[in-house]
């Protein structure tokens, strides 16, 4: 069996396994899967009820990763993420507190409810996979990633992430509702007596360690890319900065995101080449974060996503 098909196995036993928690929210598990293989982090995006909270928990319980969940408010400090040093009286020293950041997944729960200093806590922890507490510097557990949720409704006592830390996240995935067949699914999980909240009586298991996805990672390496490929991915994000109804475009850090993400989506469907259609699945969740639309788009009613189709709709697709 070669490596990309264990990859794909791995793949199809998470997602069969945190389906057990979250009913549908297919293509969010896959964006997911492919941070995770990448080393990426996700941004969800959704109304409160749609299970942002339980698939992250249930992700970090089926691959037996440590998890840490940071529930942002306007009074949160940076050494709330990060930690701090605390003196021991006993010992007549200062000793290390490890904020929740120290974990594999950290679930930043309502991110723009606090204000930029306290986000930009996690820049460095993105970036660079360190804390620095008092001018030292930590390294983060391997593999690392932020999960980070936000309300695309509620404005009031909220403070929008800026660019830079928008940035940090190589997608931007959207949560809708369910449709009406899953949602009377999980309402008749709910009629069964099912607790949501409890992975173990949900009967989830570890179905898949770490070191499997540092291997993943790994065989990532070997998935090609054809010069055709590539010249799409740059065709496409050149495409963003063109565009009359955009007025910042997405940045050659976006052009590497997308066309990192996708060599993960050709590693998770058991190849190790990309495809078109493999750019094509991750342009909006790695690009539509990345770009600003003029503000009389906006004021029409244009959103970023259909500014992305029609880009994609204006790029020939390589053969």
């Amino acid at each position: 069996m070669s490596d990309a098909n264990k990859v794909m196995q791995l793949a199809t036993a998470v997602r069969a396994e945190v389906g057990k928690a979250v009913v549908g929210q297919t293509d969010t598990i896959d964006s997911l899967l492919v941070g995770l293989v990448t080393g990426g982090h996700v941004l969800l995006e959704g109304v409160p009820g749609t299970a942002k909270t339980l698939l992250a928990r249930s992700m970090s319980h089926v691959l037996g990763a440590s998890f840490k969940r940071i529930q942002f408010s306007p009074d949160l400090m940076p050494a709330d993420v990060v930690g701090t040093n605390v003196y021991d009286a006993e010992t007549g020293s200062f000793r290390l507190r490890r904020g929740p950041v120290f974990a594999n997944l950290v679930l930043a729960d309502e991110i723009n409810r606090t204000p930029p200093k306290t986000q930009s806590a996690l820049l460095e922890a993105m970036q660079e996979g360190q804390a620095t507490i008092d001018g030292t510097s930590h390294v983060l557990p391997h593999p690392f990633m932020v999960i980070a949720t936000q309300n695309p409704v509620e404005y009031e006592g909220t403070y929008p992430l800026p660019e830079a830390q928008l940035d940090r996240f190589q997608q931007k995935v959207i949560m809708g509702y369910p449709s009406p067949a899953e949602e009377i699914e999980v309402l008749k999980r709910h009629v069964g007596g099912l607790e949501q909240t409890d992975l173990d009586e949900l009967g989830l298991t570890k179905v898949a360690t770490t070191a499997d996805l540092l291997e993943a990672r790994v065989e990532l390496d070997s998935v090609t890319v054809d010069d055709g490929v590539t010249a799409y991915v740059s065709g496409i994000v050149r495409a963003t900065r063109e565009h009359a109804g955009v007025s910042l475009g997405a940045s050659p850090r976006a052009a590497v995101s997308l066309l990192v993400a996708s060599k993960a989506r050709a590693l998770l469907s058991g190849r190790a080449f990309v495809t078109p259609d493999d750019v094509k699945s991750m342009v909006h969740d790695c690009l539509r974060h990345r770009v600003l639309l003029r503000p009389e788009i906006e004021i029409e009613g244009v959103s970023v996503d259909s500014v992305l189709d029609d880009v994609l709709g204006r790029v020939e697709v390589p053969r």
